[in-house]
């Protein structure tokens, strides 16, 4: 059987079509007339012009909120997050007395006894009501919660019976997905304006990562955006669950729902949770988008008991994150940050003709001390204006070019103190946020997970290709045999080589990586009750299509760490069998074990995996799962055979690389 260049054509089209069909949505989604409200938002944005208020000693024009996320109640895990979630409710809240709290997702765990599948669980939503409801925090703030992914698993429509989220939230009675809240604090009016992109339907996990929104569910949040402005509103918060990163827009083409909100001039930052910061491994994801916001990603509750006090000062927005129980909290707000200041949005003329320092302070007891320092000038005692506000004079023309420092000391008659230390700028200095944050939150992670997927499927399948060809070409005389110039590439490309040529596993090889770019992985109940059909592109359940997404991490996975060692060992395997080498068949067990420790060890994780997936999808899923079960049974059958391949499947190769053909009729008995 040949297998010329047309069938690698054949194979580029494939892995394109895939592709191509992942992105259908977007490619022919655009609404018109979401694209034409878009252009309106912005011109009348233009006209949209902020008041320059004097930023002096005055408690107006002064507002500030919290915002907490990812709290994953648990039936089975830590159950202070409960406890200290009350002490956040009654404590830090009696404390700060924001005007709003924003809770941004994952209110509950929603996961199984043994942690691998997904179930919404009214013992966890009945502890978030009560404790909504024990503390009569709705009667001292504004609660503002929105569903997470987690409050969205294994939910097949929306008011659902599962759908926990409507009858035990504390927004959710009111409002079926998203909502604005407008409230007038100090003179001024500040809108929120909560994102809901749960997948709707909401599978189980782990197929629910990324979230989507509707074009009806786009729309209206055109319709809250403008119905905030005409209700006049100076400032707005966006917030949701998923960064913006996270989120498919099929309505809005590519610029997706940053596109929206930077359409808005009143529109200062998104704020969202999710990630986790990614465990640690970026504590500061912040960026400023490139259409003029801020999105600031908020680590969890979970694990480090994190929360985010915001203010808006004057027009300027501040923020800090804080550790659960630290105090005082401490919140600069004039002169701001400079890593944090919005252009266009956040000028620097009435911070240059500002007469006062402006510092927030939280504490569960009296300040006795507060001070501020700016660069290596002398340390100078603020002023208590209000409960929160203190200030101190300043000549913000000595310091109008560059970058300096600002150092706050406070101490309260407890004895707690804190240091806090920022830059800031007076002349539109910008400084460069963390490039992992910037990569995480400015990057569609949709498209980062189709090109980890096309990469692999183009590492996996090219050279298994190309050496096909080539041998096709030096058997023919078109090419000269290649020459070896380094062992370890000469080796590599030798075993490849003869991989190749064998019928009986290039075709296996070659087809099951088409197959998952382009054919159904499972068939199962995606959600309890429901059968759906999953592909890398997308999954079908309930008579709904969910674009793909973290299925395209999945199968990049599968082919790195699985498929592409697999298919190393039966290199080597077939490699032995060309040079005549034993096959195990005088060694002993153990020297047998650790001769094939790298196949036993893939095929022990292939069958945990596939374990997880009759646990999460139900036993028809590990029935009828090319991508999990059938792969192994696949993959034994194709190890056994590159152990023991006849030697009449080598003799194609025996024409390139040998003078003669292998005699390997012994070897074959």
């Amino acid at each position: 059987m040949r297998f010329s260049t047309a069938a690698l054509s054949l194979i580029v089209f494939i892995v394109v079509s895939s592709i191509f069909v992942a992105n259908l949505a977007s490619l022919i989604g655009i609404d018109k007339q979401l694209s034409s409200r878009l252009e309106a938002a912005l011109n009348d944005g233009h006209n949209h012009e902020h008041r320059q208020l004097r930023l002096d000693d005055s408690p107006d024009h002064l507002m500030w909120f919290l915002q907490i996320s990812d709290i994953h109640i648990s039936k089975y895990l830590d159950s202070t997050r409960v406890s200290q979630l009350v002490e956040f409710c009654n404590r830090t809240v009696d404390i700060i007395r924001p005007a709003v709290v924003l809770a941004s997702g994952d209110l509950t765990d929603a996961k199984t006894s043994n942690f691998l599948g997904s179930q919404q669980h009214e013992q966890e939503w009945r502890w978030y009501f009560e404790v909504l409801n024990d503390t009569n925090v709705q009667n001292r703030t504004i609660w503002l919660d929105i569903r997470g992914n987690h409050d969205n698993f294994n939910v097949p429509t929306l008011q659902a019976r599962q759908d926990l989220f409507t009858n035990y939230s504390a927004q959710g009675k009111y409002h079926t997905r998203s909502y604005m809240q407008q409230i007038e604090r100090g003179g001024e009016r500040y809108a929120f304006i909560a994102v809901d992109a749960c997948l709707d339907p909401g599978p189980k996990r782990p197929f629910n990562f990324v979230g989507m929104l509707s074009i009806n569910e786009t729309q209206h949040l055109f319709n809250l955006a403008e119905q905030s402005r005409a209700m006049g509103t100076n400032y707005t918060i966006w917030f949701g669950h998923y960064p913006t990163s996270c989120i498919l827009t099929p309505g809005l083409g590519s610029g997706g729902i940053r596109n929206l909100i930077g359409r808005y001039r009143e529109a200062y930052a998104y704020l969202s949770g999710h990630f986790h910061t990614l465990g640690g491994a970026v504590p500061h994801m912040y960026t400023l988008q490139d259409e003029g916001f801020l999105e600031l990603e908020l680590g969890d509750w979970m694990r480090n008991r994190r929360y985010r006090l915001a203010a808006f000062d004057h027009g300027y927005f501040s923020f800090v994150d804080v550790q659960h129980n630290q105090w005082p909290v401490v919140l600069v707000t004039n002169p701001k940050e400079a890593l944090f200041n919005i252009p266009e949005k956040e000028l620097p003329g009435p911070v240059l003709e500002s007469t006062h320092i402006r510092i927030l302070i939280f504490s569960p007891a009296r300040i006795t001390e507060c001070q501020v320092k700016l660069d290596t000038s002398h340390w100078k005692e603020c002023i208590r204006i209000s409960r929160e506000l203190y200030v101190v004079r300043w000549e913000p023309s000595l310091y109008n070019r560059g970058l300096h420092r600002l150092s706050v000391y406070v101490l309260d008659e407890d004895g707690r103190s804190r240091v806090v230390e920022q830059q800031f700028t007076l002349d539109g200095s910008r400084l460069k946020f963390d490039f992992l944050a910037k990569l995480v939150l400015m990057y569609d992670t949709n498209k980062l997970f189709q090109a980890f997927f096309s990469v692999a499927v183009i590492i996996y399948l090219v050279p298994l290709c190309v050496f096909r060809i080539w041998h096709s070409l030096v058997r023919k005389g078109t090419l000269p045999r290649p020459r070896l110039r380094t062992y370890c590439c000469g080796t590599w490309m030798r075993k490849m080589w003869i991989l190749s040529t064998v019928d009986r596993l290039m075709f296996p090889l070659v087809g099951y990586c088409l197959y998952l770019a382009c054919g159904p992985w499972s068939i199962g109940e995606i959600i309890d009750g429901y059968m759906g059909v999953v592909f890398v592109w997308g999954i079908f359940v309930n008579n709904a299509f969910l674009p793909g997404t973290l299925t395209y991490l999945y199968g990049f996975f599968q082919l790195m760490l699985c498929q592409l060692p697999l298919t190393i060992v039966f290199a080597n395997n077939v490699l032995r069998r060309f040079y005549r080498r034993d096959i195990d068949k005088h060694h002993g067990s153990i020297v047998i074990l650790w001769k094939n420790a790298t196949f036993i060890l893939i095929m022990t994780v292939e069958v945990l995996l596939a374990a997880i997936f009759w646990h999460s999808y139900g036993l028809l899923a590990f029935i009828i799962a090319p991508l999990r079960v059938w792969s192994i049974i696949m993959n034994m059958i194709l190890w056994q055979q590159s152990r023991y391949i006849p030697e009449k499947c080598l003799r194609s190769a025996a024409t390139v690389w040998s003078s003669s053909e292998p005699k390997l009729s012994t070897l074959s008995q």
